[in-house]
């Protein structure tokens, strides 16, 4: 008997065990901004930006360019006739002639004036830098923002499956009981029956439970560009700083509405954005209108030529010029592009506004969700303390034979909802803390880049 307990001991520490990867909130914001592919196209389109302001200093500068060329012609001529030579006839002959060109030339072109545009074209390429820019931080928010949304929903329901799983352990144990009274008559067989389908409601929650977790796992999974397959350890266990938040008086902190929309509007990427996309589009307009104005252009030209390489040096010209050029009519070509780039401002206005008006609707949906959360989380911390005493008080009253099952059911039943309800406004005021963060635009990504 000793050996085969040894040999199966043997067996058992061969077996590897696989340790679960715990993944904590700061490691899944960690990976989302690793891996997030709208954020790593965000970050490669900077390059262009920074490539079209490169350019549009370019604009100020004369061009500069150099070019050589060679050709070479062969002509013949065959005889057509006579030609007197010394008073005789003669038979005129086939002629050849063969010539060489080399030419070496080096030319140079500086807009002087071209009614603004290449001011107001700097202008646009700096804004629209910038504003790329901020998208692209406004962007890193908004996935710090949405993995945190989705790994508390994932804590949310972990810690309520606990809660189911212990309601199930309750009724399995006052199952016995009952079925011990019932043998001793003390309990009748409706009570049996009664908790035998309290005892299936609690396994059906604990199923419903089950799959709203792996629902929730799934899709922080798939939005963190991880393996849905894989197995991975939550810790449920709230931190200091959530602890903190659920003691702190948020409403209290954030008490005028005013504040935090200027906040808002002073923080706020995606404003500033906007904001910028607005001037850029106003220098569009300047862009066009720069399409009726002259333009004034300086030109230089230093050209070497000779019929031998060797004697290329011997002719050289240098010359310099003015080109003017003075739009008349060009077919309402240049209308059409002004009125387009107008009603592009026109729209990005509006965009503006709306944005500063939804900032707002933001700010107030969250403000009064914050105020009901948190008189919404004091009210079940009540609640869990008033059913659980209650029950203990039917549990008694029904022990000593002065209750009734029923009771006990339903007190049970409301301490099993109010432990839901408290968990469930737990993560609501924890999740509407972050949120008002989100909304108010001071969010913190670079922690965990």
């Amino acid at each position: 008997m000793r050996s085969i307990l040894i040999f199966l001991l043997s067996v058992l520490l061969s077996i590897p065990v696989f340790c679960q990867d715990e993944l904590t909130l700061s490691k899944a914001i960690e990976i989302a901004l690793h891996k997030n592919s709208s954020l790593k196209k965000s970050a490669n389109g900077i390059d262009s930006y920074e490539s079209n302001v490169l350019a549009a200093y370019g604009n100020f500068l004369p061009t500069l360019g150099a070019g050589g060329s060679w050709d070479w012609t062969r002509s013949e001529t065959k005889g057509a006739g006579t030609i007197i030579v010394g008073g005789i006839p003669v038979q005129s002959l086939s002629t050849t002639n063969q010539s060489r060109n080399y030419q070496w030339n080096v030319n140079s072109s500086w807009t002087l004036f071209d009614g603004l545009s290449n001011i107001a074209t700097l202008s646009q390429s700096k804004s629209d830098l910038k504003s790329a820019e901020f998208t692209l931080e406004r962007l890193k928010q908004d996935i710090v923002f949405q993995t945190t949304s989705l790994y508390y929903d994932v804590i949310n329901n972990q810690k309520l499956l606990k809660v189911k799983e212990d309601d199930l352990k309750w009724n399995e144990k006052n199952l016995e009981t009952i079925r011990e009274r019932n043998k001793l008559g003390a309990a009748t067989l409706a009570d049996v029956y009664q908790q035998e389908v309290a005892k299936g409601n609690a396994e059906l929650q604990i199923i419903q439970t089950q799959n709203a977790l792996e629902t929730a796992k799934n899709n922080l999974l798939y939005y963190l560009g991880l393996d849905v397959l894989t197995d991975y350890k939550f810790s449920d266990e709230l931190t200091e700083e959530e602890q903190n938040i659920l003691n702190s008086d948020l409403y209290k902190d954030y008490d005028n509405l005013s504040v935090l929309v200027n906040e808002a509007l002073n923080n706020r990427l995606d404003y500033k954005s906007a904001q910028l996309s607005l001037e850029s589009s106003l220098d569009a307009v300047t862009i066009a209108r720069s399409g009726h104005l002259p333009s004034l252009t300086a030109n230089g030209y230093y050209t070497w030529r000779g019929d031998k390489l060797s004697q290329i040096d011997n002719s050289k010209t240098l010359s310099f010029g003015l080109t003017l050029s003075i739009p008349i009519f060009r077919g309402w070509a240049i209308d059409n592009s002004v009125q387009y780039a107008e009603v592009n401002a026109k729209n990005k206005e509006i965009d503006l506004n709306d944005l500063q008006r939804d900032i707002k609707r933001q700010l107030n949906t969250t403000f009064l969700n914050l105020q009901a959360a948190q008189k919404g989380l004091k009210v079940s911390e009540s609640n869990v303390a008033s059913a659980e005493e209650n029950l203990k008080i039917e549990q008694e009253k029904y022990s000593l034979g002065s209750g009734k099952l029923l009771d006990v059911l339903i007190a049970n039943s409301n301490y099993t909802t109010a432990l839901t309800d408290l968990i469930n406004a737990q993560f609501a005021y924890i999740v509407l803390s972050e949120q008002l963060k989100y909304y108010l635009g001071i969010l913190d990504y670079s922690k965990f880049e």
